[in-house]
């Protein structure tokens, strides 16, 4: 049986330099291309010992780990223990990930079995699946970037997540409760009062918000053209706003009373705030219902939970 040695070793290169980089990624790590190159070559010696008396001792657990050691010293340095420990856990999160996501879909996809006399058996040519090379050539870089983004994903998720928080709307006796995203990006404010002006999606306060209220924010001609008895017609506000690529153009606001944010340990009350109207969904997955001012957090009026 003949073994490609330069093969299998510069395979073993090759996938030890892309857990190295996923690590740096995940850990948002800079890491200059020579040591990471020095680090994966390190780490793909040990292919040269498979023809050596000595590989049973280096595939010994122990010796295993001295070199995941080398390498992360290698690729990383070594500035504080929790440093150092942060690279080489994440480095074994990384080759567990793409290691089992390498078995997991290589035997969803392999049929090299049957059942006989109820015992499961193997077929094999003795010269292993006729799909492994082709399989981690092609394979390992899908999975290695399937990994990458979901990690990316799940990150901007959390941090998404982090700029939730509890708002609570109060008009006169009527009390409204909402998940708000607080939002950088939102500047929007009365042009003539400097009040903040927060955004609340519509159709998730149809429950709170009078009929009369929700027919006006859809037409603006009613603002002028139709008056009703409503007592809260009085806090209507037109905000002049102009989004990306579009022209100028107005938004329905309402004068609450005052709105709660709750953010942690700290409760925000805000008294100087309008709340735009937007029919639009501001949230395709119902995560928030309303996008917060940042400038509400700067309120001076907190509380302790």
């Amino acid at each position: 049986m003949t073994v490609y040695l330069d093969a299998i070793w510069l395979l073993n290169l090759c996938i030890d330099a892309s857990l190295l980089l996923l690590t740096a990624v995940i850990l948002k790590r800079q890491v200059s291309k020579w040591r990471l190159f020095l680090s994966a070559f390190i780490g793909s010696t040990v292919v040269l010992f498979i023809v050596t008396p000595y590989f049973t001792i280096v595939n010994h657990p122990s010796m295993k780990l001295m070199y995941s050691i080398i390498m992360i010293l290698t690729a990383f340095g070594f500035k504080r223990f929790r440093y150092f420990m942060q690279a080489l856990l994440t480095f074994y999160f990384s080759t567990f990930l793409l290691g089992g996501g390498m078995v997991g879909v290589h035997f969803f996809l392999n049929s090299e079995f049957e059942v006989l006399n109820g015992v499961m058996a193997t077929k094999s040519s003795g010269l292993g699946s006729p799909i492994s090379w082709g399989f981690v050539l092609i394979g390992f870089p899908i999975l290695w970037y399937f990994s990458k983004s979901r990690i990316e994903d799940i990150e901007i998720r959390q941090v998404h997540i982090d700029q939730l928080v509890d708002v609570s709307v109060s008009i006169e006796t009527s009390t409204i409760s909402l998940k708000g995203l607080v939002d950088t990006g939102n500047q929007l404010y009365d042009p003539i009062t400097k009040t903040p002006v927060m955004i609340l999606d519509i159709n998730r306060a149809k429950g709170f918000l009078p009929v009369e209220i929700i027919e006006k924010s859809d037409n603006l001609d009613s603002m002028t053209t139709v008056q009703t008895n409503h007592p809260w017609e009085s806090r209507l506000r037109i905000i002049p706003y102009r989004g990306v690529g579009q022209n100028h153009e107005f938004l329905i606001a309402l004068k609450p009373d005052m709105v709660q944010i709750r953010k942690g340990h700290e409760v925000i009350d805000i008294h100087k705030v309008l709340i735009g109207l937007s029919q639009i969904s501001l949230s395709s997955d119902d995560e928030f219902d309303c996008i917060i001012h940042p400038k509400m957090l700067l309120q001076s009026s907190i509380q302790s939970a």
